[in-house]
């Protein structure tokens, strides 16, 4: 499954994968016919980091979000479950892609990467425009309250929360969608995909539908 969202214009790639291309950098590298090289991963461990790439061959640095205006490059991130985010600004021509899971949706990774567009590149947020890929949604996702109240502290209240058994339900797509709009983002420039990975396990990798499954989706951007 591959899933083109229809809000960015004719200059950039930005896609979603589902189980059959995966999320390895040869895979991606062949579906656009690029090297290996021009696919850019970084080393995922569910930080607030934002990594700027700056060089055609910079080493993979940790971080939960890549920001880069080199054109030639794609961009991506590993889920599976976890929210991948797309972000382009046309007037900068920069991209970013995060990946938020709820650790980096409680430390505001979405915000810090927009803040990365606006304060070092100069993008206006009210010109950016966001794609949030398939993830577990609020109906599959259970958490205790130590999570929902971190991710409330980062968003503020809203009806991405309610109760669940003594548990509560977060969905974190919503919980990204008011943090980018908090930091000005235009809600018609947010574009959304309505899958569950958790609800849809022959088309995407789900954690916690699989449990010892290590399989991984993404998402991937680049200004080609």
């Amino acid at each position: 499954m591959l899933i083109w969202p229809d809000i960015f214009d004719d200059n950039v790639r930005a896609f979603f994968t589902g189980k059959r291309v995966g999320a390895e950098r040869h895979a991606i590298a062949a579906l656009l016919d690029l090297s290996e090289r021009d696919v850019v991963l970084p080393l995922q461990e569910h930080t607030d980091r934002v990594w700027v790439v700056e060089s055609r061959h910079a080493e993979p640095m940790i971080a939960d979000a890549v920001v880069t205006d080199l054109r030639g490059l794609v961009i991506g991130v590993q889920v599976a479950d976890c929210l991948p985010v797309l972000i382009y600004d046309g007037g900068t021509g920069v991209v970013g892609v995060v990946h938020a899971g709820w650790r980096g949706t409680a430390h505001g990774i979405i915000k810090k990467a927009i803040a990365v567009f606006t304060e070092r590149f100069g993008a206006d947020p009210r010109t950016i425009i966001v794609a949030c890929g398939p993830s577990i949604r609020g109906s599959c996702y259970v958490v205790d309250a130590d999570v929902k109240e971190a991710v409330v502290r980062a968003t503020g209240p809203g009806d991405y929360v309610s109760p669940a058994d003594g548990k509560y339900r977060v969905d974190l797509l919503s919980a990204n969608v008011a943090q980018a709009v908090s930091v000005g983002v235009l809600p018609h420039h947010i574009w959304t995909s309505p899958l569950c990975t958790h609800c849809n396990p022959g088309d995407f990798h789900s954690y916690r539908y699989h449990r010892d499954y290590s399989g991984k989706q993404g998402g991937f951007i680049g200004m080609l």
